[in-house]
């Protein structure tokens, strides 16, 4: 539009992102729960006035490609039905969004009564009720086992609470002080958020705040298109493995073929496996929003993070693969595949642009919920999503050791706030020598936490992977060391487990979870000996590991 500035094109998004932001830290000040407030387990956005994302915070990014189709079940749903102080809410993946954990909230803006944009939200909540604490179990068959499911409703109509929805809720969790503070921090950061975007929109008028809304997804585009010009065209193809579907099936196949020719690129997953059950697979919008994600690491930085940034990507797969499950399929432990859906496009743009890529990332996308009672009598639960260990070797430097995952984005528990707030003590957590994928630059390392249970009756589940498929090289790299799972490890007690459970543990029981390393990037032949040497100095490798994987010989060690 000739009209538009862009200096305050650019005003204005950095404004709704702050705006963002902002939201969520006000989340962090006010939420129970440690998978909100230190996990970081959530998102906000800004979507225009028909429902189009016009902006993002700083995310996870796999919720962000979620958000217009959970906002779009609720306006289908809805449609004229929608008043100035609504808040909006779903969490059934079966209309659009991810997983009944994950609550959607949109709160429309007006300005003189014509609606502007919408607010959003979205909090991984800790327990939805269902058959299991937590509601991640792998081996759930349907969609009821999981907990609570939120069709499109109004959580808040015209300005009042809906006191039927809130009772519902809180009478479904095992924590029902921390999900309904969690809730109304939610609640509480919306409103604020939405006076903000309510004042710019008056100042610009709402007109013109829709013109610039418009151009601004429509800049992004632009933006996008010119930079997947820049990438080389090409068609590959890419396999991936999940250890299994959580329900004793596997191991699951992943396919995919990326095309990128001129300004735009097709994702087609046909070939991956059809569903065989459990809930470690996806719906369709889940898997479309994890290829977004992972698309993005290689498009501009400066591109703003809005749908304009979807159009020119197609995401193909035919219905009832692993990876587009239809009702009424569980789906709680959907994060699990959504990390191999991440991977393998990440591999497949490893051969597309092999100067640019990893190796591929470390981390047995390890999930814990442990819950019960005190020796009190109080009741706990404790949710933990360690699912990043560091990055594969790239090509020119090793994988950060216990740096984030690009496209992960949750922090760290610190073993302090979960000893405080659980009967729990976390008596190791260290790096894991030897791990990493050999190369001319290596992996980073595998992590590991041991958990000694301080009462009787802990209910355990355990969601995790890369036990038999291990993180892969890439050109001649190494693959990363696979996780493992030991239960009382160095007693008479000890048991191998697998990387998906659920049982019951007791005082003193000790779990032992190895999370997988990342692999390496080239030939280990050509790996710097002062590397080698320095890893060994640090404790990060052995001498009998770099003699064998790399050659290296004591004498060297001694002159470094």
């Amino acid at each position: 539009m000739s009209d538009i500035s862009p200096i305050r094109r650019e005003l204005l998004k950095n404004a709704l992102v702050t705006i963002a932001d902002n939201a969520l830290v006000m989340v962090t000040r006010t939420a129970r729960t440690a998978n909100v407030k230190n996990s970081m387990d959530f998102s906000a956005a800004i979507c225009d006035g028909d429902g189009n994302l016009a902006a993002q915070g700083l995310a996870v990014p796999v919720h962000l490609g979620v958000v217009m189709p959970a906002l779009r079940g609720c306006l289908d749903y809805f449609g004229d039905d929608i008043r100035e102080g609504d808040v909006l809410a779903s969490n059934d993946p079966y209309s659009g969004c991810s997983h009944l954990n994950d609550i959607f909230t949109f709160k429309p803006v007006y300005v003189d009564g014509k609606r502007v944009a919408f607010v959003v939200l979205v909090l991984h909540h800790t327990d939805l009720g269902g058959r299991v604490p937590g509601g991640n179990a792998a081996d759930s068959q349907e969609i009821f086992e999981e907990g609570l499911r939120l069709p499109p409703v109004k959580m808040r109509d015209g300005g009042q609470n809906s006191d039927a929805v809130f009772r519902i809720i809180e009478a479904n969790t095992r924590i029902p002080e921390r999900v309904m503070g969690d809730l109304h921090a939610q609640l509480a950061a919306l409103d604020e958020a939405s006076r903000e975007v309510e004042k710019i929109a008056r100042q610009m008028t709402p007109a013109t705040f829709g013109s610039y809304l418009v151009d601004l997804v429509d800049y992004a585009e632009e933006l996008t298109r010119n930079s997947i010009t820049e990438l080389p065209d090409g068609e590959v193809e890419f396999d991936e493995w999940n250890d299994d579907d959580g329900a004793g099936h596997g191991p699951i196949h992943l396919h995919l073929k990326l095309t990128k020719k001129g300004d735009e690129i097709v994702c087609d997953f046909t070939g991956t496996q059809d569903d065989t059950g459990g809930a470690v697979h996806c719906n369709w919008e889940f898997a479309v929003s994890c290829t977004y994600a992972a698309l993005r690491t290689v498009l501009a930085a400066e591109i703003p993070n809005n749908a304009g940034l979807y159009r020119p990507i197609t995401v193909t797969a035919p219905k009832g693969t692993f990876i587009s499950v239809q009702f009424p399929a569980a789906v709680g432990s959907r994060g699990q595949i959504g990390f191999r859906l991440r991977s393998i496009v990440l591999g497949a743009l490893a051969k597309l642009v092999p100067d640019r890529m990893p190796a591929c990332a470390g981390g047995s996308e390890f999930a814990l919920a442990a819950s019960g009672r005190t020796e009190t009598g109080r009741s706990f639960l404790h949710l933990e999503f360690h699912n990043n260990t560091g990055l594969g070797g790239g090509p020119d430097r090793d994988g950060q050791d216990a740096g984030p995952y690009c496209i992960g984005n949750l922090a760290n528990v610190p073993i302090e706030l979960i000893e405080s707030e659980n009967p729990i003590r976390v008596e190791r957590y260290e790096f894991l020598p030897d791990t990493g994928g050999s190369g001319e630059f290596r992996g980073a390392l595998g992590i590991v936490r041991d958990y000694r249970f301080l009462t009787d009756n802990v209910r355990v589940q355990v969601r995790s992977d890369r036990y038999t498929s291990q993180p892969w090289g890439l050109f001649g790299g190494g693959p990363g060391a696979g996780g493992k799972l030991t239960l009382n490890p160095g007693t008479e007690r000890e048991e191998a487990l697998p990387s998906k459970f659920i049982r019951t543990l007791g005082k003193g029981d000790v779990l032992n979870a190895e999370m997988a390393a990342a692999g390496g990037y080239g030939a280990p032949e050509k790996r710097d000996r002062a590397a080698i040497a320095r890893d060994i100095a640090e404790g990060k490798m052995s001498l009998e590991h770099a003699r064998k994987v790399y050659g290296y010989v004591e004498r060297e060690a001694i002159e470094a």
